[in-house]
């Protein structure tokens, strides 16, 4: 028995565990961002390559979600958190001592792989500590509250590990974080698991896995030319293996994904602005952290907090939109909070080698945080709205997967787009060269962000009375 089940108030510290991951899982997003100028000198790092760091993580994670909830529930929550907080540990020290590009990129995605078994065995572990009541809202709002905080903490955290320390820090502090979880895991936590005969659906983790990986990576190579025969054959081979997966999660008893998840119109719209969300959020955000470093030449410190804006602008705002949602309804904040993040985008595609940050870049930062929280906020409750509780945690995890996803595809195309800008400059390129093509990528963020207005006006129309204030799964933020 653990200590856990011999305290009842030790739920609590359950708690504080649980929500250790998350704050891991979400500070990994944003601490190796501010890092990377530095990892990508000492490695020397192509562009290219660069931005195979931050795609790796969230590929894996996205990618392996659906699977790792599902082994989380079949081979035991504390089980499967146990691993996966001991694997993001080992990764995280060979990412720290990386001696080339690549061995970072692989750490990156081992990184991302464990974060798939850690996440959903959190909020596994988090729903059945607290099954209802007060307490249940009460520890959500917390887990929530990490999940926002993350991001801003990682800015931070980076920018002062790679500063006064060295980047190799931003991976190596995580030894930290896992051994606090791996105690405080073993002596607060109690093993669950899903009753019944279960079976794991290996062919649909398979093909989905080796789908989604060609995608991304088709949308990576085009940076050498969008008709170039190996982009093209990837991008047909990533939606043939998407297609095969949707065929056999229709025809195998215990599905990976059931379809039946995907095919409400208003939770098919909701994933699909996730996943421009994480385009957003991880994809054109990097580029800005890029622009206070090698334009502006911030150092990494002052970069991480000259970034901090946009994550706390959803955290503040958050709690607003909270109390909008059952007053006005989805579709509304919905709809308007794209338009919002788009406005910024606009005006920060206009900035300068020599511009000011408080006029070019905060309020830039701060009225697109505002804008993701009227989206991200109603975007849950919308996207688990009439699941079946037995489908609650697929349908979370693809949330929490099209946001990984989106942010994947989504910094492919920005670093494509980013490539053609520069053209053919012969040498490094100058300020203004970087800052026409970091320009470049925050317009076709905007443009994103109207598309995902128009998929929220056109698709996300539940009633007022269906939807809740308070979710039950919190949807894992990424800031950058």
């Amino acid at each position: 028995m653990s200590w856990r089940a011999s305290h009842p108030s030790a739920r609590w510290w359950a708690l504080a565990v649980i929500s250790l991951t998350q704050l891991v899982v979400v500070l990994d997003g944003t601490i190796v961002s501010i890092a990377l100028p530095r990892a990508q000198a000492d490695l020397a790092l192509s562009d290219s390559a660069r931005q195979w760091v931050v795609t790796s993580y969230a590929l894996a994670f996205g990618a392996l979600l659906l699977l790792g909830g599902r082994v989380a529930d079949y081979a035991g929550r504390k089980r499967t958190f146990m691993i996966g907080m001991l694997g993001f540990g080992a990764a995280s020290v060979y990412g720290g001592l990386a001696a080339t590009g690549a061995d970072l990129i692989i750490a990156r995605a081992l990184q991302g792989a464990f974060a798939a078994l850690l996440a959903p065995a959190a909020l596994a572990l988090l729903t059945v500590t607290f099954p209802k009541g007060r307490e249940r809202n009460t520890a959500f709002a917390v887990f929530g509250t990490v999940a926002g905080a993350g991001a801003a903490v990682g800015l931070v955290l980076g920018g002062i590990l790679t500063e006064f320390a060295d980047w190799r820090w931003c991976l190596l502090v995580n030894v930290f974080f896992v051994v606090v979880g791996l105690v405080g895991g073993f002596f607060a936590l109690n093993e669950s698991r899903a009753d019944g005969e279960n079976r794991y659906d290996i062919l649909g983790a398979v093909l989905v896995t080796a789908g989604l990986g060609a995608l991304v990576y088709g949308f990576s190579l085009a940076e050498q030319g969008w008709g170039s025969p190996l982009t093209i054959t990837f991008l047909a081979l990533g939606v043939v293996l998407l297609a095969l997966f949707v065929w056999i999660e229709s025809r195998v008893a215990q599905p990976l994904l059931p379809l039946r998840i995907l095919t409400d119109r208003v939770r098919g719209g909701a994933f699909l602005i996730q996943a421009v969300a994480g385009s957003v959020m991880i994809g054109a955000t990097l580029y800005l952290t890029f622009h206070l470093q090698l334009v502006w030449g911030m150092s990494a410190f002052v970069a991480g907090v000259a970034s901090l804006p946009l994550p706390l602008g959803i955290m503040v705002t958050a709690p607003l939109v909270t109390r909008l949602l059952p007053r006005v309804g989805p579709r509304v904040l919905m709809t308007a909070g794209p338009l919002v993040a788009a406005a910024a985008l606009v005006y920060l595609s206009f900035i300068t080698p020599e511009g000011d940050y408080w006029v070019q870049v905060f309020p830039a930062a701060l009225v697109m945080g505002i804008g993701m929280a009227f989206m991200l906020v109603p975007l849950q409750n919308v996207a688990l709205l009439g699941v079946a509780p037995h489908d609650a945690g697929a349908a979370s995890a693809v949330v929490n997967s099209a946001m990984q996803i989106g942010g994947s595809i989504g910094l492919s195309v920005f670093t494509a787009l980013y490539a053609a800008s520069l053209g053919d400059h012969a040498g490094t390129p100058g300020p203004d060269q970087l800052t026409t093509a970091y320009g470049v990528t925050f317009l076709a963020a905007a443009v994103g962000m109207v598309a995902a207005a128009v998929i929220a006006f056109t698709m996300i129309r539940p009633s007022r009375e269906r939807v809740t204030p308070v979710s039950d799964a919190p949807v894992l933020v990424h800031a950058g």
